[in-house]
């Protein structure tokens, strides 16, 4: 595909169906999972699957790990025709199984298919972006995708509420799927023009499957659903869960830099803070629409706006922080963006342990926005500067798989609270856990600043990621696992 770059956008006639299908895809995926965060209360009580409430969160996000890494290996190996295409019919049965779903499990098993299909559709879009693109449109496709999932942040809490209330939960999976189909259609031609992978374009040795960091993908993925499950198991049900989240550990352990379990200074804090942010912030929300429908008899309509809310202060701290640059260090923007994390999962537990008004946790939430808005993005560029191009790949990967697995473990421990305490008390004791989820990010936050033998290299970067690459809610960052198995220039540009 060829044109010419000085004067090409990602709207011209060599990328308008490519840009159009991959931005769709994006949409298509942000919504759903937007939506699902606001129907599932109305799906757990039409089920009766309060204990599979937190699986249906975790599962696909340790499944979409799963998908992240053989998805990159594979489009490496071939390019990312075969992945692209595969994930998405995995993608489209996880949502028709869902949509069917007659009970909790079978709808709990669509939600892993479709995990498993949406994390490894997120890689092979990103791959195909290094492959179809030049890298002068990088950051302008990269903001795109972050643009996609703005809208859904926006639109799409509420929209499920209102299909939720006048059709059916059902439709809010089934009437994605028939978006889907189109959508691929009008990338098909830009795969197509695509040489078949990485090692048909190199003299050397074809890159070999990585079965080892997909053994250790599954691993966690397998711990993580252990886990979720433990609570089912009479008697041993504590020992499962302990031997679960110990393996999940060991699993991580490859995945992400050295130090990182341990909060060494520099990139391996900087990973770990990702990890407990999505911990406590994913671990809480979820929770808040089914405090709000359960507790204050909210319809889900209007419990969905809450996360709009969110969603609203989200993009706009990404954007504030995008414009300050340099002039606001990162070391000082992830600390106050933990920090405004921890006010708001403590404004959600005061709330359900003292039966405020609602308005106290809403308007806490909109803080919790805020600061993951504030962190995320200079995460990200934190990630990049204090990497070496040799070691891009695996340090954006790790963030990503940081990211996806801490709220998978989170959503994990939450559940077993949530079932093992009282009616009265279980709201109160998920947002406990993940208000110490949250301390210990806001302790460990200073940490991310490097040692002064390793100084940034990205300064430069700063502002471009903080525009293009995460622009709104987790876009880029969850997709950055494309890295490891695609090329530099990708990730350099997220």
């Amino acid at each position: 595909m060829t044109s010419d770059t000085s004067t090409a956008g990602i709207l011209s006639r060599p990328y308008l169906l490519a840009t159009v299908g991959a931005c769709a895809l994006v949409f298509l995926s942000a919504f759903e999972s937007l939506a699902v965060t606001t129907i599932m209360p109305l799906v757990s009580r039409d089920l009766d699957g309060a204990s599979l409430y937190a699986l249906a969160f975790a599962g696909p996000l340790a499944t979409g790990v799963m998908g992240m890494v053989a998805a990159g290996n594979w489009s490496d190996r071939r390019g990312p025709a075969a992945p692209l295409y595969s994930s998405v019919a995995l993608f489209v049965v996880g949502l028709l199984i869902a949509g069917m779903a007659g009970t909790m499990e079978i709808l709990v098993l669509g939600r892993l298919v479709q995990g498993l299909g949406g994390g490894a559709m997120t890689v092979a879009l990103y791959v195909l972006v290094a492959r179809v693109y030049p890298p002068v449109l990088h950051p302008k496709i990269f903001a795109a995708f972050a643009a996609s999932w703005v809208v859904p942040s926006l639109v799409g809490p509420f929209a499920a509420g209102v299909v939720a209330q006048l059709s059916s939960w059902h439709w809010v999976f089934l009437g994605v799927v028939g978006l889907v189909v189109p959508a691929l259609l009008m990338v098909v031609p830009a795969v197509r023009g695509i040489r078949s992978g990485a090692a048909s374009e190199s003299v050397g040795e074809p890159i070999p499957w990585a079965f080892g960091r997909m053994g250790w993908a599954a691993l966690a993925a397998v711990a993580v659903l252990g886990l979720n499950l433990s609570a089912e198991v009479p008697g041993v049900g504590g020992a499962i869960a302990v031997v679960a989240l110990v393996l999940a550990l060991t699993a991580v352990r490859p995945l992400v830099p050295r130090g990182t379990l341990t909060a060494r200074r520099g990139l391996p804090s900087v990973i770990l803070v990702r990890g407990l942010a999505s911990a406590a912030f994913f671990g809480a929300e979820v929770y808040l629409p089914y405090l709000l429908t359960e507790r204050y008899a909210f319809t889900p309509t209007f419990a969905g706006l809450t996360l709009t809310g969110a969603a609203l202060a989200w993009a706009g701290a990404s954007a504030v922080q995008g414009r300050l640059g340099a002039r606001l260090v990162d070391a000082l923007a992830v600390k106050i963006g933990a920090a405004l994390v921890l006010v708001a999962v403590i404004s959600t537990l005061v709330t359900a342990a003292f039966a405020l008004p609602a308005a106290v946790a809403i308007g806490g939430w909109i803080l919790a926005g805020a600061g993951m808005g504030l962190m995320y993005p200079r995460l990200s560029v934190m990630t990049l500067a204090l990497s070496t191009p040799e070691n891009q790949g695996f340090n954006s990967a790790a963030m990503s798989i940081s990211d996806s697995l801490g709220g998978a473990l989170s959503l994990a421990l939450t559940g077993l609270v949530f079932t093992a305490f009282t009616t009265t008390n279980s709201f109160a004791g998920v947002f406990a856990l993940t208000a110490v989820i949250a301390v210990v990010g806001v302790l460990i936050a200073p940490r991310v600043a490097a040692p002064r033998a390793a100084a940034p290299r990205a300064a430069a970067g700063r502002v471009a990621a903080g525009r293009a690459g995460e622009g709104a809610r987790q876009g880029v960052s969850r997709a950055e696992a494309s890295a490891p198995d695609a090329e530099p220039e990708l990730t350099r540009n997220a």
